[in-house]
């Protein structure tokens, strides 16, 4: 298992009992706003990009990192109807098009 992952769980089994509208909240308890959610990528994909330039050339959205969680869950093992639900999808039909 991943670090990412192993990391993953452990933050979602601390939040536990807290509101489940978001995965990350902000020190209130409330969720990120889409453009905090922007500023902390943008300042994450600087840094990767320093260490990696070739992250440069790379288009990262909050929707690509949607994808890519969701496939990362499906590779470990995480049954499709979960994914659905961490994806917040009323239907599991929604879920493939991240598949």
């Amino acid at each position: 298992m991943t670090t990412a992952v192993t990391v993953l769980r452990a933050w979602l089994a601390e939040q536990r009992g807290r509101s489940a509208d978001a995965a990350f909240p902000t020190i209130n308890g409330t969720s990120l706003s889409h453009d905090a959610l922007q500023y902390l990528l943008n300042k994450h994909l600087a840094v990767a990009r320093r260490h990696c330039p070739s992250q440069a050339s790379k288009h990262v959205t909050p929707h690509v990192l949607r994808h890519t969680l969701a496939m990362d869950l499906l590779q470990h093992g995480v049954d499709r109807s979960v994914i659905a639900l961490w994806l917040g999808h009323e239907s599991v039909e929604t879920t493939p098009i991240y598949l």
